[in-house]
C-alpha cells in the first residue's frame, strides 16, 4: 500500500526542533486522522504530533528522547491511493514554491552561520534559545580556544561567570576551564528539561534591559469577604483567588490606563491592541504563563473558569505556545507559597509583572472606634521595564490595582 509520511510539525514561531518524549503507537496499529501519536517537548510545552490520514501505521523512524527539526519525518502511514495521491501533489506544491524563492538556500544556511558568529563573540544560547549577550568580568575575556570548547559544550558565558581567569587580562584559559568542569563532574548532576532551559533563557534575555520594582500593601478583608459571598452563589461555580482578583484588578486598571503597558521597540512605543494578562503557573521543573485574552472584558466569574481550564493544561504541560505568547503583562501569586514581598522578573516581550504576596494578620489603627483592629494586609509588587514607563506611572497603576482590590464590588 502507499505510504504518507508522520511530519514533525511547525510548532510555534520560534521552535525549530522538538525532543520525542512518548510514542502512542507501533507498527501495524489502526489510526485515524488528526490522531494524536506521539508526543514531542519543546522549551514551551509538550504537545502532540498528530496522523496525516487514516490508515495503518508502517514503521515509526523517531527514536524516544531524540530531537529532531521541524519538517523531519517521524515515520509513514499506510494509506489509501487517494490520501497518498493527496499528500504526494501537497508535497510537490511545498517543493515547487520552495524553488521560486531566490536566495532559499542561503537563507537556511544564515541561523548555522549565526550561530557559529554568536559562539565566535561570545554571546550565545542554549539550544532553541536565542542569543543572550553577557558582559561578565573575567569570563567575557576568553581564548579563542575557551570559546570553541564552549561552543562544543553548548555553554554560554553566564555559565562561565564563577570561573576567575589566570591568563593575562583575567582572560580565562583552557585549563582554567577544564578544571571548572572537571569540579562539575565529581559533584550530582543531570540533563535540564527542555522547559527548564526555556525559562532560563528567557530570564537571560529579560535581565539585558532595565528592571525596576515598586511596591506598596493592599488590604485583603474586602476580597476575602467578597470571595466569601460568591461561595455557592450558583452550584458548581468555582471561588476566585486572591490572585485572581488581582489578574482582573489589573486588566482594569490597564484598560484605564493602556499606555502603561505600551512597549518600547527600537524608537516606537508599541501600543497592545487588547489586553491580555498571564498568569505564572508552576509546572514540572519550571513556570509556564498561560495568557487570558481580554482580561479587562472578562467577569470575575468567567476569568475563574477559564484559569482553572489553563491551569489543568499547564499542569500536564499541554499549553501551546500561542497560548503563552502575546501577553502585556502577567501576575504571579507568590503568597501562595508563603512569600510576603519578591520581585519577579518580567518575561522578555511584556512590561510589567504584578507580584502578590501571602496575607499576614496586622493591627490597623480605627479613627472611628479610636482603637487598633486586625486586618489581613498583603505587600503587593509591580515589576516593571523601566524603558517603557517611569516610576511615577508604574506608582499611579499599582495605585489603582490596591484601589480596586479594596472595592471588589468593582471587580
Amino acid at each position: 500500500m502507499p505510504q504518507v509520511p508522520i511530519i514533525m510539525p511547525q510548532l510555534g514561531e520560534s521552535i525549530a526542533e522538538a525532543t520525542i518524549v512518548d510514542i502512542k503507537v507501533k507498527p501495524g496499529d489502526e489510526v485515524a486522522v488528526d490522531q494524536e501519536i506521539i508526543d514531542v517537548e519543546t522549551q514551551k510545552a509538550v504537545m502532540g504530533v498528530t496522523t496525516p490520514c487514516k490508515g495503518k501505521i508502517d514503521k515509526i523512524t523517531a527514536q524516544l528522547k531524540e530531537t529532531y527539526p521541524i519538517g523531519s519525518v517521524l515515520g509513514y502511514v499506510e494509506a489509501s491511493e487517494a490520501d497518498a495521491a493527496r499528500f504526494s501533489k501537497q508535497t510537490q506544491a511545498q517543493t515547487e514554491v520552495t524553488e521560486e524563492i531566490p536566495a532559499r538556500a542561503d537563507q537556511e544556511i544564515k541561523p548555522a552561520r549565526q550561530e557559529k558568529i554568536a559562539a565566535r563573540d561570545g554571546d550565545g544560547a542554549r539550544p532553541g534559545g536565542l542569543p543572550v549577550p553577557a558582559t561578565l568580568k573575567g569570563a567575557s575575556f576568553v581564548s579563542p580556544r575557551v570559546r570553541a570548547r564552549m561552543t562544543e559544550l553548548q555553554l554560554t558565558p553566564a555559565d562561565l561567570a564563577g570561573i576567575t581567569g589566570t591568563g593575562a587580562g583575567n582572560r580565562v584559559t583552557i585549563k582554567d576551564l577544564e578544571n571548572f568542569l572537571h569540579k562539575i563532574d565529581n559533584q550530582s548532576a543531570k540533563e535540564a528539561s527542555a522547559i527548564r532551559t526555556g525559562v532560563a533563557d528567557a530570564m537571560r534575555r529579560s535581565w539585558t534591559r532595565p528592571l525596576s520594582t515598586v511596591g506598596s500593601s493592599v488590604n485583603l478583608d474586602p476580597v476575602l469577604q467578597d470571595r466569601q459571598l460568591r461561595a455557592g452563589v450558583a452550584e458548581g461555580d468555582l471561588k476566585p483567588g486572591p490572585g485572581l482578583y488581582a489578574t482582573r484588578a489589573l486588566a482594569l486598571a490597564l484598560a484605564e490606563n493602556p499606555n502603561a503597558a505600551a512597549k518600547l521597540i527600537g524608537n516606537r512605543v508599541v501600543q497592545s491592541n487588547s489586553i491580555d494578562v498571564g498568569v505564572a503557573v508552576e509546572a514540572e521543573d519550571g513556570i509556564m504563563v498561560p495568557v487570558i485574552r481580554n482580561a479587562d472584558k472578562t467577569s470575575l466569574s468567567d476569568l475563574t473558569a477559564k484559569y482553572q481550564e489553563l491551569v489543568d493544561l499547564a499542569r500536564k504541560r499541554r499549553i501551546s505556545p500561542d497560548m503563552q505568547a502575546g501577553g502585556i503583562a502577567t501576575v504571579s501569586n507568590f503568597g501562595t507559597f508563603g512569600v510576603e514581598w519578591g520581585t519577579p522578573i518580567p518575561l522578555p516581550d511584556q512590561t510589567l509583572l504584578l507580584g502578590l504576596g501571602a496575607g499576614k494578620k496586622v493591627p490597623s489603627w480605627d479613627e472611628t472606634k479610636k482603637e487598633f483592629v486586625p486586618k489581613i494586609e498583603a505587600q503587593i509588587t509591580l515589576s516593571f521595564d523601566h524603558r517603557s514607563i517611569d516610576g511615577g506611572g508604574a506608582a499611579r497603576l499599582l495605585k489603582r490595582v490596591v484601589e480596586l482590590l479594596e472595592e471588589p464590588k468593582k471587580l
